[in-house]
């Protein structure tokens, strides 16, 4: 196993979009920290990568839906050279907001608002003190638009892609770049914690390859691009809502939610 100068550290790495980065990462040569949920999922990919590629891996099994989880992950992992942060661990919800449980609701705030944004913070600043660094936060089409059925999902991806956009602006010129990733639908385990039930939460449209979507929010993070979204389809849908009033991009959101929960 190769001694790693410089790391990457990635949540919600042990499945999904976060494994696939974390390959991208391990490819390229960086040392990995895996953070997630499952200490055995973990355990599993990173045996993966292990045999695959030879770097140097770090995991970390911390639920990062509570107040204190990132100051929880930094403290395990602040002696390391950090030069790629990739806030990626999330989940999704169907209902409405009336009827959601609201501990369910708080993770979600939590774990896409507080947790990504105090990581980013931690991590951030030694970055601009050596002068080099990457930053990629997961966002979501979901971003551009209100979204009844899923109200605080699209809500809290708003919020990511306000925050990145900003201190993106911020960083200009300190060698540190910060990269808002909105892709579409995408083929991973994210939609089957939507919900739980098998009949609802499903989307089959415009479903994009974990592979394919992975790679371009990757060259996208190095090349420095403020916001990126994979696929021109997905583009003009972030681009319709410009077009559109206010409220006939809300009642076209609710029907398609509508349609994928039937």
């Amino acid at each position: 196993m190769e001694k790693s100068k410089s790391f990457a550290l990635v949540t919600g790495a042990a499945s999904g979009l976060g494994f696939e980065f974390s390959k991208l990462l391990a490819k390229d040569g960086y040392g990995l920290i895996m953070v997630d949920l499952d200490p055995d999922k973990l355990q599993e990919s990173k045996a993966k990568l292990l045999s695959e590629f030879g770097v140097e891996i770090s995991t970390v099994a911390q639920d990062l839906s509570t107040q204190d989880a990132a100051t929880l992950v930094y403290n395990n992992v602040k002696d390391y050279k950090i030069e790629v942060l990739i806030n990626n661990a999330g989940f999704g919800m169907f209902g409405c907001f009336h009827e959601n449980p609201w501990e369910r609701e708080l993770s979600m705030l939590n774990l896409h608002v507080v947790t990504l944004t105090h990581l980013t913070k931690l991590v951030l600043k030694g970055m601009v003190k050596n002068g080099k660094g990457r930053i990629l936060n997961v966002s979501s089409l979901a971003a551009f638009q209100p979204g009844p059925l899923m109200a605080l999902y699209y809500a809290t991806k708003s919020y990511v892609l306000s925050f990145s956009e900003a201190i993106s602006n911020e960083l200009k010129d300190t060698g540190v770049t910060v990269t808002a990733f909105c892709p579409g639908p995408t083929k991973t385990l994210f939609q089957q914690t939507v919900q739980e039930s098998e009949k609802e939460g499903k989307i089959g449209f415009n479903m994009g390859d974990p592979i394919e979507v992975t790679r371009y929010g990757y060259n996208a993070m190095h090349k420095g691009k403020s916001v990126a979204i994979p696929g021109i389809f997905n583009k003009f849908l972030a681009f319709l809502p410009r077009v559109l009033t206010r409220n006939a991009a809300t009642n076209i959101v609710r029907k398609i939610q509508e349609k994928n929960r039937a």
